[in-house]
């Protein structure tokens, strides 16, 4: 991470009188959408601002309380005086940070079962994390039905839609490889559990463990499609 990721400024725009917060990293980014700032993508810039017909107090509110979020974290943060403030609010994990531990978790497992046990929470069938994302679907989807203008009830549908479509392929091709793996009990090929021994041949005098390198991670672009083998000149 760049040290002036850890840099932002947040004022209120001398132009357009919006209270305005630029500069930050993805974390920086989720801590002032937590706050009740809103993402602005342009051509060139990524930058928050705070939802429109806000009076003037609430956008103080706001605006200090994410001031007082992001010093917390170690954030450096030029302000303007009525934001300015010396409280720091504490910082508590936030739920995503959870889901996200179960990649840890994948990425450190040595057997099937270890990533059976991972998939098991997004994939329960009563209480797993993308029955519950369902339900945050179809709730929002009701929320829209009932909220009286005009694109309201196409929202609403596409919700459902997404809910029960899209996210429903996705819960099952994923019970489907929790189940596979669940029957594998199967040790990774390429992984094992580090012991912190270093081997008799190690050449490098550095090193803590004999683990090999770990495998780079795969990527979703997709890769380049191979090229045509020039057809082979005849004699005649």
């Amino acid at each position: 991470m760049a040290f002036a990721d850890r840099f932002l400024t947040l004022e209120r725009d001398a132009h357009s009188g919006e209270v305005l917060a630029r500069g930050g990293d993805p974390e920086a980014h989720s801590i002032l959408q937590r706050s009740g700032f809103v993402p602005v993508v342009r051509l060139h810039e990524t930058y928050h601002r705070l939802p429109i017909g806000l009076d003037i107090a609430e956008e103080e509110r706001l605006a200090t309380r994410a001031v007082a979020r992001l010093r917390a974290v170690r954030y450096h943060v030029d302000a303007d005086d009525a934001f300015d403030t010396e409280t720091r609010e504490a910082h508590y994990q936030p739920l995503g940070s959870l889901v996200a531990d179960l990649a840890e978790r994948i990425r450190e497992a040595t057997t099937s079962g270890e990533v059976a046990d991972a998939l098991t929470e997004l994939t329960a069938s009563h209480d797993g994390v993308l029955i519950a994302l369902g339900e945050v679907l179809t709730a929002t989807a009701a929320f829209y039905q009932g909220l009286g203008q005009a694109p309201d009830p196409h929202t609403a549908r596409r919700l459902q839609y997404l809910g029960e479509h899209r996210l429903g392929v996705i819960r099952s091709d994923l019970t489907h490889m929790r189940n596979d793996l669940a029957d594998r009990h199967q040790n990774h090929p390429q992984r094992r559990a580090c012991t912190a021994d270093v081997g008799p041949d190690e050449r490098e005098a550095s090193a803590i463990c004999a683990c090999p390198a770990p495998p780079p991670r795969l990527t979703t672009s997709p890769a380049a499609a191979p090229t045509a083998a020039a057809p082979a000149n005849r004699r005649r």
